[in-house]
């Protein structure tokens, strides 16, 4: 069955909460607002004060987890002093959700690659989630949206080594590290995606952001600048459906000058894969239909 993916060319904070609206979601207890916080120096992020109405139309928390590399996310302090430098804390209260050793394990059931997820402790604390993703390019995973901010975005630092290892180690610091394959890093994301749609049950949802799209991450301090036009806004409750929107939408942008550029980056690295790979588990589907709102 197609899942339905609500779409906006219009990029305004309003709009952001007006689209969510329209998935008719009420949100349960506590929520966590899961985005990306930026790296120092990252100049694409998407600012406080961008996602502010939506933050607070849910009465939310702004949610991390560190970082498995280095640089100004990698330890409790360091983020927080970081998240204190972007202004997040101006407007948001702000969690760390690994900020200790003992992570949340969660079981991945049918798992391409991996047998378990390591999640930031403290996600025990939420009974739903938002999930805000800036749309862009990523240097390992192709491109990042929804899925990536399921997988890598909510992993500690201990279960974003199991991914990056294909599951041989969560030492960030071990030569394994890095060494999976490219296919199997990408189903190791989709791996760890699916169990933390399905620890949130229905109680979840998403917003793609399609604005200021670079070939790098959010996480990259210094990242190329936009190289294509900003597209819209999408909203779903599928993070399989919203992904493969935006992919869609990229690929319809033929006569954007950057739309080459972007579009290496994401088949170099077999971002699709992802996608793929998520559909098979079953919590979303590539098939949608696309509601576009004025």
């Amino acid at each position: 069955m197609a899942s339905t993916v609500y779409f906006s060319r219009t990029i305004t904070p309003e709009k952001v909460v007006e689209l969510y609206d329209l998935l008719g979601v009420d949100l349960k207890g506590k929520v966590a607002v899961k985005l990306h916080s930026g790296e120092k120096g990252n100049q694409n992020y998407l600012k406080p004060e961008f996602w502010e109405p939506m933050v607070k139309h849910v009465n939310g928390t702004v949610v991390e987890c560190n970082t498995a590399y280095g640089g100004a996310r990698n330890t409790t302090q360091k983020h927080f002093r970081l998240m204190h430098e972007h202004k997040w804390d101006e407007f948001f209260e702000i969690d760390i959700m690994d900020d200790y050793d003992e992570d949340l394990v969660l079981p991945v059931e049918n798992g391409k690659v991996l047998k378990e997820n390591r999640v930031g402790n403290h996600m025990q604390n939420y009974d739903s989630m938002l999930v805000l993703s800036h749309f862009k390019g990523h240097p390992m995973g192709g491109y990042g949206g929804a899925l990536k901010q399921l997988s890598i975005g909510c992993a500690s630092s201990k279960g974003k080594s199991l991914i990056h290892s294909a599951g041989r180690t969560d030492d960030q610091y071990s030569l394994w590290a890095r060494c999976a394959k490219q296919d199997e890093f990408l189903e190791c994301m989709a791996d760890a995606a699916s169990t933390v749609v399905k620890y949130f049950g229905g109680n979840i949802a998403f917003v793609n952001v399609m604005k200021n799209i670079s070939v790098d991450c959010d996480c990259v301090a210094k990242a190329e600048d936009p190289c294509m036009k900003d597209i819209g806004i999408l909203a779903s409750l599928d993070p399989i459906a919203i992904d493969q929107a935006c992919i869609d939408l990229v690929y319809a942008q033929t006569d954007d000058p950057g739309q080459k550029h972007f579009l290496e980056r994401v088949e170099s690295r077999h971002g699709i894969h992802t996608i793929e790979a998520a559909a098979e588990h079953g919590f979303g589907s590539r098939e949608y239909e696309l509601v576009e709102v004025k």
